[in-house]
């Protein structure tokens, strides 16, 4: 089983068996990607959870022979043979396949034949001899069987399921899906006008091994809405003649009732079957591709730059219902709320005005965060005519989420005086401090990057987006004493219930001074721990290591560098300059190799660094206020807001976002967008098309971007 896995992933057996034994001892991925790099060769959090999901796909494929051992030896059929077939299967497709004649299925024409006492009459008819039938059938006449007729009806049935579940015909037309299936869709009678942003595939097929992962999706997708009806097939004939080349002998009465027996068979029983499962097949795979782009664009926006602690005036953006308007202080507690009408109907932007001004006087502002929804750019159009001083920097925030964010319990809970427009306002303000801090409040899915998340399955969208979650997380570190429950949860080792049992603690007894307090946390032992300390920081804390992402287990080796140097640990820590004086050999042991010794350098070098790249002012370009006043040959300043395997949505400060095809992101071949482009990257486009009826825009970046080295 761990070879299989070390030759799939190309890496050596002791990696995955030492990775299987850190994860049997209650190691987390962020855990043993960050401090047990010797033991690993230096995995990262990908090829971590790949190990981790194939030795559990092999688990579940075990669990699966020993159901169908068990199974088939219950019907005493079960021959040292079929076994040892079972036992060399290395596919759960291999498994089910020799599964297949033995399983326990409902009544079908087959086994009311064989009821009827049939089975023999179509092991006659298989051997295919010369000779009329006729005389054969009669000897199977009974009060069951009423004639001749009959008799071969119920015969072929027989024989029908046993071409349609012989393990080596199934293989030869599985062959023939992969390699030559058409994907087809035709529209559902009178569906045009409801399905009308399907009508690309009213009338549509496209080989099925060449479907990008994005149409299938959305095939899929108008199918489940009864939009389409969708059809993978192969040339029958092709297939009958497959069929024909392993069962039909020769040209006799038998034989070519065997013949009839093929193409029922593949009519009624296989083509369906093997439909199903390349169905199946390319869904997962197209789940698969989405969620990895979905995981992608999510980490890039959790590791958005953050502005940090500062004073911030934060708009959610309103027309009718007015822009809800609330002011934060720097640990992001809401300090004061209002509402303004700058905008139609109302139109108040002078009494609006005044209102800024003078929340900005009063709590000090350092920073206005606003929304980019409905009115986001009218608003931001609105603060930028009162011409602030310089001092104050203006921000276009992201707020997909933010509404769901607003009327979710953990919102509640956190504001239960406030409506959820008020609520919905703190977020955007939050966001522009620490994404992350605010992100991780909110279901990863319905944060709105990516596309069809609604279509996937559920269950890997939430096991992927929970570990991309839980890796940023513990790639930036979290502040013991300032993160919420929903932060904290996410830390390496600690889960929910601890998340909020630290939060109690340091309620019931002030603020954490040390990492070794945690131990007084209840339920949080030696092993949780382990698992977290790490990773959680202690600003201005007792112990200058505390504020490090260097591991209490490796505190001794700190101190001893700092005593060889004959400096203090303070010196060690805030003058970088001794870290480079450290000679990195002297201080390996059979525990602690070079990859750990060199991280811990390098956040000796840093203390405390938060890793994420620092906040840019962007500017969207004046001229555009609507879809109308895009033209051809515009070249535009925006902001990627959406990386797709089909190309990058790009935010260009209107409603609609602009699409980027991948054929037009460079100067040469792409095969990934994330090659080329980053999530909230700013970048220069040329406007090639404006469709206003079906509102979309199609960009260029060729010229302005190159490949990633």
């Amino acid at each position: 089983m761990n070879r299989k896995i070390a030759a799939e992933l190309n890496i050596q057996l002791w990696q995955v068996e030492n990775t299987l034994k850190l994860s049997e001892e209650s190691c987390t991925i962020p855990f043993i990607s960050r401090y047990r790099k010797e033991a690993t060769g230096g995995l990262n959090e990908v090829e971590i959870a790949r190990i981790l999901d194939l030795h559990q796909k092999a688990i579940d494929l075990e669990a699966r022979k020993e159901f169908v051992l068990k199974s088939i030896e219950e019907q005493g059929k079960l021959s040292d043979e079929l076994k040892e077939k079972i036992r060399q299967a290395e596919t759960l497709i291999q498994v089910e396949d020799i599964y297949l004649p033995y399983k326990q299925t409902r009544k079908t024409k087959a086994s009311i034949a064989r009821e009827k006492g049939l089975e023999p009459l179509a092991k006659r008819i298989m051997l295919q001899n010369y000779g009329a039938l006729d005389p054969i059938l009669e000897k199977f006449v009974n009060k069951d069987v009423a004639d001749n007729q009959e008799a071969l009806q119920g015969a072929l049935a027989i024989i029908s399921e046993w071409v349609s579940t012989n393990e080596s015909t199934r293989n030869a037309i599985r062959r023939k899906f992969e390699h030559e299936a058409v994907i087809s869709a035709k529209l559902v009678k009178d569906k045009e006008e409801e399905g009308a942003k399907y009508r690309d595939y009213f009338d549509w097929s496209e080989p099925l091994k060449r479907c990008p992962s994005h149409r299938l999706l959305a095939i899929r997708r108008a199918e489940q809405e009864g939009i389409l009806r969708v059809g993978i097939d192969i040339d029958k004939e092709e297939a009958l003649e497959i069929l024909h080349k392993k069962w039909v002998k020769n040209d006799s009465d038998a034989a070519n009732q065997v013949a009839l027996a093929c193409k029922d068979a593949y009519n009624r029983l296989l083509k369906s079957s093997i439909e199903t499962e390349f169905a199946n097949l390319t869904k997962e795979k197209a789940d698969l591709e989405a969620i990895q782009v979905f995981s992608q664009n999510l980490k890039q926006l959790l590791l958005s730059s953050p502005l940090g602690e500062k004073r911030i005036l934060a708009l959610d953006p309103g027309f009718r219902t007015g822009c809800k308007v609330v002011c934060l202080d720097e640990k992001g507690d809401l300090k004061h709320n209002a509402t303004i009408y700058p905008h139609p109907p109302k139109n108040d932007k002078k009494l609006a005005w005044a209102k800024i001004r003078e929340l900005l006087e009063i709590y000090k502002i350092q920073a206005i965060s606003v929304g980019n929804g409905t009115a986001g750019r009218e608003t931001l159009e609105f603060i930028e005519a009162m011409k602030l001083p310089d001092t104050i920097k203006v921000y276009s925030v992201d707020e997909s989420g933010a509404s769901i964010y607003s009327a979710s319990e953990v919102a509640r809970k956190e504001f239960p005086e406030y409506d959820v427009t008020v609520r919905g306002a703190v977020s955007i303000g939050r966001r522009l401090m620490d994404p992350l801090a605010e992100l991780v409040k909110i279901d990863p899915k319905s944060i709105g990057v990516g596309q069809y998340q609604h279509d996937v399955d559920q269950a890997e969208l939430k096991k992927s987006l929970g570990r991309v979650v839980e890796n940023a997380v513990n790639f930036v570190g979290v502040d013991l004493n300032t993160a919420s429950k929903e932060l904290l949860s996410y830390v390496s080792g600690l889960g929910e219930q601890m998340a909020q049992n630290i939060v109690d603690f340091r309620r019931e007894n002030g603020l954490f001074l040390n990492r070794k307090q945690l131990l007084k946390v209840k339920r949080l032992g030696p092993k949780a721990f382990e698992q977290a300390a790490g990773f959680l920081r202690i600003r201005n804390a007792e112990y200058i290591l505390d504020n490090t992402a260097v591991h209490p287990e490796n505190y001794v080796l700190v101190e001893k560098m700092a005593k060889d140097l004959n400096i203090t640990l303070k010196q060690l820590v805030s003058e970088p300059e001794w870290v480079k004086k450290i000679e990195i050999q002297n201080y390996v042991t059979d525990k602690v190799g070079i990859p750990t010794l060199q991280d811990i350098l390098s956040e000796l070098s840093k203390p405390g660094r938060d890793p994420r790249k620092k906040m840019a002012e962007f500017v969207f370009d004046t001229r555009i206020k609507d879809i109308s006043d895009l033209e051809v040959g515009m070249i535009l300043s925006g902001k990627v807001s959406n990386i797709t395997k089909f190309g990058v949505f790009v935010d260009l400060g209107i409603k609609q976002n602009g699409l980027i095809h991948i054929s037009n992101l460079v100067n040469e071949f792409v095969s990934n967008p994330f090659d080329v482009v980053d999530l909230n990257q700013e970048i220069s486009v040329k406007v090639l098309d404006v469709d206003k009826v079906r509102q979309r825009i199609q960009l260029s970046s060729k010229g302005y971007l190159v490949k990633k080295s």
